[in-house]
């Protein structure tokens, strides 16, 4: 699988050959630290001091260093698909070499920098519905008008709470359609593979 850089962020990783060969070390540290602690403005700037670079050219190749180790990361693409996926920027074989070693010595901590990072959703729990169909009102003596009331029960951080939903039974329909649908495109095999890489 590769990865799929956009205009911009081969633009920011262009910066990569101006910095030099030594300075990519520096910036693959300052793009984990990113990561970790988020943007360093200072960092950057002693950076380019150290390094006789201008200080722009230090945070476009932090962020586009920062951008490549996170997807990369997040797919777990292989040593062959990240040499690849880095291969279209026409760098030479010594930063690559630079670029891959940085990926394959971080990977495993940007992935659980990246899990911590990732909002703790709530799970289903129970459920309970009810059907309630209006008959007749004072101004129309026959009407048939059916609403579902579903009361969604859900654990999020060991605390339990509720929603109350209500719908009509077109919309119900169409809601479990979409997800019946959504649930036979998760047995593809293209689903299966990203899932896979995704854990």
């Amino acid at each position: 699988m590769l990865l799929v850089l956009s205009a911009e962020h081969r633009a920011h990783l262009g910066c990569l050959p101006r910095a030099g060969g030594a300075a990519v070390g520096e910036l693959g540290r300052l793009a984990l630290e990113q990561l970790r602690r988020g943007a360093a403005p200072r960092a950057c700037e002693s950076a380019a001091r150290k390094l006789n670079i201008s200080v722009d050219i230090i945070q476009h190749g932090v962020e586009g260093l920062a951008y490549l180790l996170t997807e990369s990361s997040k797919l777990m693409i292989s040593e062959v698909d990240f040499q690849d996926s880095i291969n279209v920027l026409g760098f030479s074989d010594e930063l690559n070499k630079s670029l891959l070693q940085l990926y394959l010595d971080n990977r495993k901590e940007i992935r659980s920098i990246l899990g911590e990072l990732a909002p703790r959703l709530p799970s289903y729990h129970s459920l309970e519905w009810r059907l309630d169909v209006q008959l007749a009102s004072r101004s129309l003596r026959q009407q048939i008008k059916p609403a579902v009331t579903m009361k969604l029960h859900l654990n999020q951080n060991e605390d339990q709470t509720a929603q109350v939903l209500q719908t009509d039974p077109a919309t119900l329909l169409h809601l479990i359609q979409q997800l019946e649908q959504a649930l036979g495109e998760m047995k593809m095999n293209h689903c299966r593979r990203i899932v896979r890489n995704m854990k």
